[in-house]
C-alpha cells in the first residue's frame, strides 16, 4: 500500500517515544550486554539502540504495543545509531548492522500483528527508519571561546547519515524519518545523504519525513 495515497484519504497515526518504553523494562548493565558484549571495556547501560541485536524481543514487543494502540507508522530503534552517536561506546563498526537489524525488528512486529489480527490485516503499517539529529551540530561551536570551532565537518555528517540509510533500506523500511532536528544544516546532510545513497544505489527514493525541534539556550528540548 502507498503510503502517499493513503496520506491522501486520512491522517495517519505515528508511533510514540522508544526511550520511555524501554525504560519501564527496567532493564540493567547485564541486559545491555547479552553474551554478545559481556567483555566490552565500557559501560552500554542506554545504549537503547544496541538492544535491537541484544534484547530484539524486547523490541518487537514494543512495537507490537504502538501497533495494538492503532498506530499505523512505527519508527525504527535507531535514533542514535549512525557512528558519530555510537563513538560514545566505541560502537561505530555496528552502526550498518544496528540499523539493519532494526528495520528487521519493525518488520517482524508488523508480520506478527497481521497474523495476530487477520481481520485488520488490509490496513495498511509501515515502518519508518529513524534518523536522528547526532550528537553534534554542525552550525554551532561546543566551545564558546572559539565560535569558529565546528566538531564535525558536513561531509562527516554526510557519511554517516549515508551509512545509517543504506542499513535502514537493506533492513527494509518503507520510509525515512528523519527526526527531532534541531539543527537545520544537520537536516541538509541528512537530506544530500538519502538523495546520494539512492542515485548511487540506482534504486527508486522512498518517502522522507521529517521533525524538528526547539531547544533552549542550555540544549534542553523544548517542542518537537
Amino acid at each position: 500500500m502507498d503510503i502517499r495515497k493513503e496520506l491522501e484519504k486520512r491522517i495517519l497515526i505515528i508511533d510514540g517515544a522508544m526511550g520511555t518504553m524501554i525504560q519501564r523494562h527496567k532493564l540493567l548493565e547485564g541486559d545491555y550486554r547479552g553474551e554478545r558484549f559481556k567483555d566490552w571495556p565500557s559501560d552500554l547501560k542506554g545504549n537503547n539502540d544496541l538492544l535491537v541485536l541484544t534484547q530484539p524481543r524486547i523490541i518487537v514487543g514494543i512495537h507490537k504495543e504502538y501497533l495494538e494502540a492503532g498506530a499505523d507508522i512505527i519508527e525504527t530503534d535507531t535514533f542514535n545509531a549512525q557512528k558519530i552517536s555510537l563513538a560514545d561506546y566505541d560502537m561505530q563498526s555496528l552502526a550498518y548492522e544496528i540499523n539493519i537489524e532494526a528495520a528487521k525488528c519493525a518488520r517482524t512486529a508488523v508480520e506478527e500483528f497481521r497474523a495476530e489480527h487477520p481481520d485488520r490485516a488490509a490496513e495498511g503499517k509501515w515502518v519508518a527508519g529513524a534518523i536522528g539529529p547526532l550528537n553534534k551540530t554542525l552550525s554551532l561551536s561546543p566551545d564558546v571561546n572559539n565560535p569558529g570551532f565546528r566538531a564535525l565537518t558536513f561531509d562527516e555528517a554526510v557519511e554517516a547519515y549515508y551509512e545509517q540509510v543504506k542499513g535502514l533500506v537493506d533492513g527494509g523500511v518503507d520510509l525515512l524519518l528523519i527526526e527531532t532536528i534541531f539543527d537545520t544544516l544537520n537536516a541538509k546532510a541528512a537530506i544530500y545523504a538519502v538523495k546520494k545513497y539512492f542515485k548511487d544505489a540506482q534504486k527508486a527514493e522512498l518517502p522522507i519525513m521529517i521533525s524538528g525541534t526547539i531547544t533552549d539556550a542550555s540544549g534542553r528540548t523544548l517542542s518537537g
